[in-house]
């Protein structure tokens, strides 16, 4: 089904914000983000029907995650119907009782098929599913100590791959491989390490003198950006993937923090106290001069993530003790804020966004962020208080 045949119920604007396909720029306005800033379209209204146990769950959760509301079938405008047996088998139809995806799934457990089913109820609907992602983090799991775990996106089946039995910080997953990058206090100094995931073997990354943090890895997983502080103050650094070629980006002494990088790996965004409050700025990953990106709406800005289609930069906010998810355009212009949350992260469909989100007495909970409709689903809570989420993408 286009995007110019929607059923009766829906808006445009409504199946635009599904489909993730941007409104005309006349009627956004320069420098503002598509789907009217994110905070006007309403969920989309879908009936799931004759599912039980957790592929029901599993279902609902992934379907609202993606932007649909469960609602009765006379309400709504699509209806998914089936069954989970000896497997799920599922038929998704409009309003008009055209058929839109039918298919049975056997692989893998039943969750692994529900979600396999949800993924592909949403590409039907001409939208990405993320419900066969995986995701990263870090769970404080005694005072002053922490491991990494990663688990589906939606929590389940979450293992812990470290026992450092100390600090670790910044997971970032190395695209294309089960491997990922952290930051570790297990050897008495913060040092960045590679993981595999599949062998469980480890080695050092980054043994400078100082902080080594904040490893976020180029698109083509053929570079590294991270901060040193081998030199002074923390600033920005960009090597290859097998650590030779170091280069310094930035020469700040208020310190650098939080490197993403630009979809094409052209560009670094990141974080710097330089003249002020922290706030957010771009450099060429080539080298050359760094460029404040303009927060119109907010006066701060860490910890920023670079959505995979390059239109859209997520980031914290934090005023008066309370911390705020926002987006703005990759090239700077109007914040908007979505919801309390920090360490936020887009999901391979840049549109879904992973936070951490204060849950009172110093917890920390993940929390699923769907941008257009700001409809927010906590993960199962695990052991400890959970942060600074990554996807893999």
């Amino acid at each position: 089904m286009s995007s110019g045949n929607f059923p009766p119920s829906f808006t445009r604007r409504q199946w635009l914000a599904l489909c993730g396909a941007a409104l005309p720029a006349a009627a956004l306005g320069q420098n503002r983000i598509d789907i009217e800033k994110f905070g006007g379209p309403a969920p989309i209204p879908l009936a799931v029907v004759g599912y039980s146990g957790e592929v029901n769950d599993a279902l609902r959760f992934d379907l609202e995650v993606a932007g649909c509301k469960m609602v009765g079938e006379s309400e709504a405008s699509f209806v998914l119907n089936g069954s989970n047996g000896a497997q799920v088998e599922g038929r998704l139809r409009d309003r008009a009782g055209t058929t839109l995806l039918g298919r049975a799934y056997n692989r893998g457990t039943p969750r692994q098929q529900a979600h396999a089913l949800a993924d592909d109820v949403i590409k039907a609907l001409g939208g990405q599913g993320i419900a066969q992602t995986r995701i990263a983090f870090k769970c404080e799991v005694t005072q002053g100590k922490s491991e990494i775990y990663v688990a589906d996106y939606d929590g389940h089946d979450a293992r812990k791959i470290t026992s450092d039995g100390a600090i670790v910080a910044a997971p970032t997953w190395i695209p294309g491989k089960l491997a990922l990058l952290y930051t570790s206090y297990r050897l008495g100094n913060p040092d960045i390490f590679v993981h595999d995931l599949g062998s469980g073997s480890r080695r050092p990354f980054s043994r400078r003198a100082g902080l080594n943090t904040s490893a976020a890895v180029s698109p083509d997983g053929q570079r590294v950006a991270m901060i040193l502080s081998k030199d002074g103050s923390p600033n920005l650094y960009v090597s290859r993937m097998d650590g030779s070629g170091l280069t310094r980006l930035t020469d700040n002494r208020q310190g650098d923090s939080s490197p993403c990088w630009s979809p094409d790996g052209d560009t670094i965004c990141f974080s710097s106290r330089t003249g002020g409050p922290s706030t957010l700025y771009t450099v060429p990953a080539s080298g050359g001069p760094a460029r404040r990106l303009r927060l119109v709406g907010a006066s701060n800005g860490t910890e920023p993530d670079w959505s995979p289609d390059g239109k859209t930069i997520v980031f914290t906010t934090q005023s008066g003790g309370r911390f705020e998810v926002c987006v703005v355009p990759a090239g700077g212009g109007e914040v908007t804020r979505l919801a309390p949350g920090e360490d936020p992260v887009w999901a391979p469909n840049s549109r879904t966004v992973i936070c951490a989100r204060r849950a009172g007495s110093g917890v920390r909970v993940l929390s699923l962020l769907d941008v257009p409709t700001r409809q927010t689903k906590d993960l199962p809570r695990l052991t400890g208080s959970c942060s600074q989420p990554t996807w893999a993408r």
